[in-house]
């Protein structure tokens, strides 16, 4: 939206950002300065439980990539450190994750070949770039703009992206030799040209992971039941020798710290930067997407404030560093983090840890690895893209809104049928059009007081009343928006022409540009052309701030910005036609209008010449009036109460004469006299006003008003009644 700050202003923010830039990089010291000896417990115990779950998804999620399992490992010891140290969460875990790696699957088998060193190098690049686009956003503070992509695209593509994992993984479970792809209809394809060289070793003991896992989830929930079914896989397979029975086996995994390889990146090949753009944009997007719902989900549990900005910029360096130390992308990971915050950690000191057992098992047990077969990790990757198809979350958007269910669809079809990161970006695309089109037509509706009178709320069905139209508007006045709210305000105007008088409550309106301006003056401009006016209440501070600043107080007037508890009273008593009120008008709107007398012979008063005129009509005060009643017998004025019977009734001036204004003019009582000073009083003064008016129109000279009528007397103490 358009901004009107101040240049002092903005070098005040901008002198700010940049005093605050330091802290995002010293998280570390922060953690370490406030970190106490009794959360050690609970990160330790957390940590030993996590690393049961990270070691055989950092390996499985590598190769979902087609990349080697060392670099997922890699990735899990380098990301987890310095996403951990660097972040916000106390429960975030940063590594490799599966829709991550089904992302960079797309991304890299566009610009190299699989099991090739272009490829792995590929795959450094993208980390670093990746973790440059996050670093920046963290630093420009736009860690608010992952909150406008709706979490439809994370279902929808989290959907989609499970079952490109199952059928991607039917090959290794079958073992069928084709290079992997992320097309699920070119997987699928290939897969039917081919099944019939499936190879019932592998299928079995594929098939036998899968079943393990399921059952120990089932019956043993707390068992790491992954890691337990691929130590039996690994057994089984050494006990029967893979070359023996012919299934592939991972192979023995590297002894060492993970390589720093940076200066061996092509980090600024531009043709290989310009063919990923649209993956590692992909990659940093949805990674941060997840990051910030993971995050944001256990704070909720947890009760902790959390930075998204900090949090974007440990993602950030995350990944650079994963990318500098032979790694690749990595995101956070709501399995993990969940398991990491069930497990009891107090501080981000769990995950850092976490990586550094990681690390010490693969120094340690590496050999172990030379006998896990591919086809138990291929089942491991299949009941994991099970998992991702969150079928109750669907069923939960399904029934609660249509534009969310239309975005997850939409999202989960592109990721089928479309390049992965062609797909999120879909998604995303679609969800901030869904929010500019939300955003952009607000609901305005016309309010009316309920039963008792204690609130205000839309009821359509009832009749409004004839002179004052309130209106609410529910959202933002920008540029988007301001538009739709004058169609919906003209429209308004359209079906109650005879409404004169508009009241805007603009409480749910938070902020406002100088489109909104614009079109706040067309709507005062309408309704005074129509010799009515315009009046606000519940302007925030922000809006009225942008209301001062264009002069838009000065063009409306100071005095039309009203209370909200008094504003229906001021404008009944000061503003609105009490003739209509009481000749023209049978609906009561208001509470003020309830003990109002309901004239029920309409017909009989011309209401259309009672408007008040612009110019300065005769008139007398009540102090005026109190010393002419004391004056001189000889030189009383007539006093004319034009009031109704019953307001008559509760209390009058006692030589006041009642004389209901539509017998003034239906010819039922004698014309009044010409040669005598006549004051007409009503309640306030507006209605006597009125007959005031139409009385000098009708060539009287002597006739006056009673300036505040019955009120203006009471006020000034002047006690005169007769009850």
């Amino acid at each position: 939206m358009a901004s009107t700050a101040s240049p002092q202003e903005i070098r005040q923010q901008t002198s700010q950002w940049l005093r605050s830039l330091p802290t995002l990089f010293l998280q570390p010291l922060t953690i370490v300065r406030g970190y106490q000896r009794g959360y050690l417990r609970g990160d330790l115990i957390a940590s030993f439980t996590l690393v049961v779950v990270l070691l055989p998804q950092a390996i499985a999620y590598a190769l979902i990539a087609e990349l080697p399992a060392q670099l997922g490992l890699y990735a899990a010891i380098v990301a987890g450190i310095v996403g951990a140290l660097w972040g916000s969460s106390y429960h975030l875990h940063t590594g490799p994750t599966n829709t991550s790696a089904l992302l960079i699957l797309g991304g890299l088998t566009a610009v190299a070949t699989p099991d090739t060193p272009e490829y792995i190098l590929a795959a450094g690049v993208m980390a670093f770039w990746t973790g440059v686009l996050r670093l920046l956003m963290g630093v420009a503070r736009l860690g608010l703009l992952v909150n406008f992509v709706s979490d439809s695209v994370v279902v929808g593509f989290t959907a989609g992206a499970g079952l490109l994992i199952m059928i991607n993984q039917v090959r290794h479970l079958i073992r069928i030799d084709f290079v992997g792809t992320p097309s699920f209809f070119e997987t699928f394809n290939r897969i039917l040209a081919n099944v019939s060289d499936l190879h019932p070793p592998s299928l079995a003991i594929g098939l036998l992971t899968i079943v393990l896992i399921i059952a120990f989830q089932k019956l043993t929930p707390k068992l790491p039941g992954a890691l337990v079914a691929m130590m039996i896989a690994t057994a089984v397979a050494y006990f029967l020798n893979p070359d023996n029975i012919g299934i592939i086996v991972l192979g023995e995994l590297p002894r060492s710290l993970p390589p720093f390889t940076l200066t061996q990146l092509p980090l600024f090949d531009e043709n290989l930067i310009r063919e990923m753009a649209p993956s590692i944009l992909a990659v940093a997007l949805i990674g941060l997407i997840e990051a910030a719902s993971i995050s944001r989900a256990i704070a909720a549990r947890s009760g902790q404030y959390l930075n998204s900005d900090q949090e974007f910029v440990g993602q950030g360096l995350a990944n650079m560093a994963a990318g500098a130390f032979s790694g690749y992308p990595v995101a956070g990971s709501l399995t993990r983090s969940l398991v990491n915050y069930e497990a009891g950690a107090r501080t981000q000191i769990a995950a850092a840890l976490t990586a550094v057992w990681v690390l010490v098992a693969m120094l340690l047990f590496a050999p172990v690895a030379a006998y896990l077969p591919r086809t138990a990790l291929a089942g491991l990757l299949i009941v994991t893209g099970t998992k991702m198809i969150n079928y109750q979350e669907m069923a939960r958007i399904w029934r609660t809104s249509l534009g969310d269910l239309f975005i997850m669809v939409t999202t989960f079809i592109a990721t089928i049928l479309l390049p992965l990161e062609f797909a999120v970006l879909v998604g995303v695309l679609i969800s901030f059009a869904r929010y500019i089109a939300k955003t952009s037509t607000p609901a305005v509706y016309s309010m009316l007081p309920d039963d008792e009178f204690a609130h205000f709320e839309h009821q359509p069905a009832k009749p409004e009343c004839p002179q004052l139209a309130v209106i609410t508007i529910m959202g933002s006045l920008y540029f988007g928006a301001a538009p739709h709210v004058e169609e919906a305000i003209r429209s308004h105007m359209d079906a109650h022409p005879e409404q004169k008088y508009l009241l805007l409550r603009m409480h749910r309106v938070n902020q406002c540009d100088i489109s909104g301006i614009h079109m706040l003056e067309t709507i005062v401009r309408l309704y005074r052309q129509k010799g009515g006016d315009l009046f606000m209440v519940g302007v925030n501070e922000a809006v009225w701030e942008k209301i001062n600043l264009s002069d838009f107080d000065l063009f409306l007037g100071v005095s039309h910005f009203l209370d909200q508890e008094t504003a229906i009273k001021h404008i009944f008593n000061q503003v609105l036609n009490p003739s209509i009120c009481v000749y023209g008008c049978r609906i009561r709107a208001w509470k003020e209008c309830q003990n109002l007398p309901k004239n029920t012979e309409l017909e009989r008063v011309p209401l259309v010449d009672l408007t008040p005129s612009e110019v300065e009509l005769p008139h007398i005060s009540p102090q005026e009036l109190w010393e002419r009643l004391n004056d001189d017998p000889a030189k009383q004025p007539l006093l004319i109460d034009v009031r109704e019977p019953e307001e008559y009734a509760e209390g009058h001036l006692r030589p006041a004469k009642s004389r209901p204004l539509p017998s003034l003019f239906d010819g039922s009582t004698e014309p009044l006299p010409r040669n005598q000073d006549i004051i007409f009083i009503c309640r306030s003064g507006r209605r006597s006003l009125q007959v005031t008016q139409a009385f000098i129109e009708q060539g009287y000279t002597r006739v006056y008003n009673l300036s505040g009528g019955m009120l203006g007397m009471e006020l000034a103490d002047l006690t005169y009644y007769s009850r």
